[in-house]
């Protein structure tokens, strides 16, 4: 029997690897460096971290934006310019007012006497010939006073029947007498009693001729105030307005009412315009004028100017004068009483070089507005051109002005030139991606 030795009877001795992982027992010494640090070092350090961050991205995008910036400045605009031909053509300088429609001649129709309207015949637009009956009044009032009159004349002129056959029989006592007295028959009295008798007779006689011509005249006014009775037209024409209806009253005492508006001639109309007192000076009879009315927005009318009245009209302390514009109307398109818009030309330049108003008004830059030339005296202007891409300036003489064209009387213009007559800007060249976006 054999005896081990206690080196056998021992565990097996683990190998090297077993060794490190497996601490001795007992307390063992770590390093410094590997010691894990509290927590609020670890916090504060973790905040440390976040502060820094954050001012590197503010910092890179204040630089970012700064250099966009700095592009921008440096970035050059680019401009379009705005051009409008050079034309010929007319130009021509017009007086703007507004009025109303009117026929050239309008009869109004009243009557002289007064009475209840017995009959009508005559109505709106009726065409009538002058002497044409368009009313009748009662006319028996009137018929009453003529038979009267009529009466009182014959009255008259029996009684100078009678008293004429009283101075024959005078006339043959005169004689009688006269013839007795040369004889001496009777005295001197009888005779100038029968003189004086005859001469009575006489004035008789010619009182009663008087009496029958008063009486005839008053007579002559029954008739002619019962002929007043009907209603006639004076003109050839059309009715435009009917004032009254059968059964109405109208009374003439004081005022003539007026029954019926005939209108002469509808195919010749008059503009009746109220031009105002800075505008007259320029109108003057024979002027050319064109006007519409809202009936016709698209249809213009031709009209000359026929008579510049002198009366002014004031309203609110504005002055106007009435320019009455003769017109045709052959169509019947024009009706009394509508509003018109015309224009009255004032000055005129047919076939001349032309060019816009905004092309006097228009300074490189687009800033500032240069002053509109003078109407009057023909003063130097400046208007540039696009030739070959660019602006280049030239110096004309102004004419007539219309409020869109001007005349070119003197300067290096020809049709077709294309003046400027503003610019755009049509934005900056395009710039490079930002450095850095958020």
């Amino acid at each position: 029997m054999s005896v081990s030795s206690p080196a056998s009877l021992s565990p097996a001795a683990p190998s090297t690897a077993e060794a490190k992982a497996v601490p001795a027992p007992g307390p063992q010494l770590v390093p410094t460096a590997s010691r894990p640090a509290p927590a609020a070092q670890q916090k504060k350090a973790g905040h440390s971290r976040l502060w820094w961050v954050i001012v590197t991205i503010v910092l890179l995008a204040v630089a970012g934006a700064a250099v966009e910036a700095w592009r921008e400045s440096r970035a050059k605009p680019t401009v379009r310019y705005v051009t409008a031909p050079v034309t010929r053509g007319a130009v021509t300088r017009t007086v703007t007012a507004s009025g109303s429609i009117n026929p050239v001649i309008t009869i109004q129709v009243g009557t002289y006497v007064s009475g209840v309207i017995e009959h009508l015949y005559c109505d709106y637009n009726t065409q009538v010939r002058q002497g044409q009956l368009c009313a009748e009044i009662d006319p028996r009032p009137y018929q009453t006073v003529v038979d009267q009159n009529k009466a009182t004349l014959s009255t008259a002129r029996a009684q100078l029947a009678k008293d004429q056959t009283s101075l024959g029989y005078a006339k043959l006592t005169l004689d009688r007498t006269a013839s007795l007295r040369q004889r001496g028959i009777v005295s001197q009295d009888t005779l100038d009693v029968a003189k004086s008798t005859y001469d009575q007779a006489a004035s008789q006689v010619e009182l009663d001729k008087a009496a029958i011509e008063q009486h005839q005249a008053e007579l002559d006014a029954a008739n002619i105030n019962l002929g007043y009775t009907n209603i006639v037209s004076p003109v050839d024409g059309t009715v435009v307005s009917r004032n009254v209806t059968v059964g109405q009253t109208v009374a003439a005492s004081f005022q003539t009412p007026t029954l019926f508006l005939i209108a002469t001639d509808l195919k010749k109309m008059q503009v009746d315009a109220n031009v105002s007192e800075s505008d007259i000076g320029g109108v003057v009879v024979g002027k050319d004028a064109t006007f519409t009315v809202e009936a016709f927005p698209n249809h213009p009318f031709e009209g000359k100017v026929t008579q510049v009245r002198q009366a002014p009209q004031t309203v609110q302390n504005v002055v106007t004068y009435d320019v009455v514009i003769t017109a045709d109307n052959p169509d019947l398109l024009l009706k009394p009483g509508m509003t018109a818009t015309v224009g009255i030309v004032v000055d005129r330049r047919a076939d001349v070089v032309r060019v816009p108003d905004l092309a006097l008004r228009y300074v490189p830059g687009g800033q500032t507005v240069a002053p509109a030339p003078s109407l009057t005296t023909n003063p130097p202007a400046q208007a540039w051109i696009l030739r070959d891409g660019r602006p280049m300036a030239v110096r004309i003489t102004a004419g007539l002005d219309d409020d869109a064209n001007v005349e070119v009387v003197q300067g290096d213009l020809k049709p077709g030139d294309q003046v400027i007559t503003g610019e755009q800007s049509g934005g900056s060249s395009p710039s490079r991606p930002p450095l850095f976006r958020l």
